[in-house]
């Protein structure tokens, strides 16, 4: 009778250990991402009718629809944004195999720390080097003018390779992590085995490998594909003017047109847009969230 009723005591204590422990997490969770969204929401849902008088409304999102702009720049910011996570995975499964399975001790701790490096410094100072690197008077057009391959130096910047390859830059180590978490607990025995059966590398890697890393490969493309889609600095300094990104357009309607209804509009469409893409993504796959977080 008194175990039974220490435990029954025991509980209700454990749940608000429980629930205080939460407590900072919840408090950021609703005061930091639910209560903005649905701000958010509120905000891209009404039009201003008069001074402080606002009706309910579709307009904004009717604007969208009816301006061509804003709807190829939608489009383009997601095409270049998936593009631009294929890129990642491509470069950084490579080298997060390296780090898991063949680089050893001293090794694979300074691979990690290269990975490393550039994110000592800010995106902003990261960015600028990039333009100082393939401005017409970079380093990069003067050092292909010396070695005879180009007749002068050309613009490198303002295209959408650079937009790419920055934002490839960028996103680069949020692939590599955890994919080599995912690799790393990979068995060795079982490549050993498949080989000894007589597999191919190719067959390996197709059968074996990769569905043992595809929630690292799904947790970091979610992560790379966030990062790039809401990307602000990196399109705009490598882009300039002209580089059509979603996130400048809301930008513009925030700080510039202080158009508050149509930016947040234009802001839940991103966040629209993020969530069917990753939705999809994970549906093609075979993936669940769920799964996909806590295995990585």
């Amino acid at each position: 009778m008194a175990a039974e009723t220490a435990v029954g005591i025991a509980a209700p204590r454990a749940r608000l250990a429980l629930l205080l422990l939460l407590a900072p997490a919840l408090v950021w969770l609703v005061g930091l991402i639910v209560l903005p969204h649905l701000e958010l929401a509120v905000l891209s849902l009404r039009a201003r009718v008069a001074p402080r008088v606002y009706e309910l409304s579709l307009g904004q999102y009717r604007t969208f629809i009816d301006e061509p702009l804003y709807w190829h720049t939608f489009v383009r910011t997601a095409g270049i944004s998936i593009l631009a996570t294929v890129c990642t995975l491509l470069i950084a499964f490579p080298a997060a195999w390296y780090i898991a399975k063949l680089a050893r001790g001293r090794a694979r701790s300074v691979l990690f720390v290269l990975c490393l490096i550039p994110f000592w410094v800010s995106e902003t100072v990261r960015t600028l080097g990039w333009m100082i690197l393939l401005r017409e008077s970079g380093v990069l057009p003067r050092v292909l003018v010396d070695l005879g391959i180009t007749p002068a130096p050309i613009e490198m910047l303002y295209h959408d390779a650079t937009i790419l390859a920055g934002l490839v830059y960028t996103s680069l180590l949020f692939m590599v992590v955890p994919l080599v978490s995912a690799l790393e607990s990979l068995d060795d025995s079982l490549i050993e085995a498949a080989y000894d059966l007589g597999g191919t590398g190719w067959s390996i890697l197709r059968q074996i490998v990769v569905p043992h890393a595809a929630p690292g490969i799904a947790a970091g493309s979610i992560v790379v594909f966030m990062l790039t889609l809401g990307n602000y600095l990196t399109p705009t300094l490598l882009g300039g003017k002209n580089s059509l990104w979603f996130t400048e357009q809301i930008y513009t309607q925030f700080i510039t047109r202080f158009n508050w209804e149509q930016g947040a509009a234009f802001g839940f469409l991103l966040l629209v847009l993020s969530t069917a893409i990753v939705w999809l993504g994970l549906k093609l796959t075979g993936q669940h969230f769920g799964d996909v977080m806590r295995r990585s």
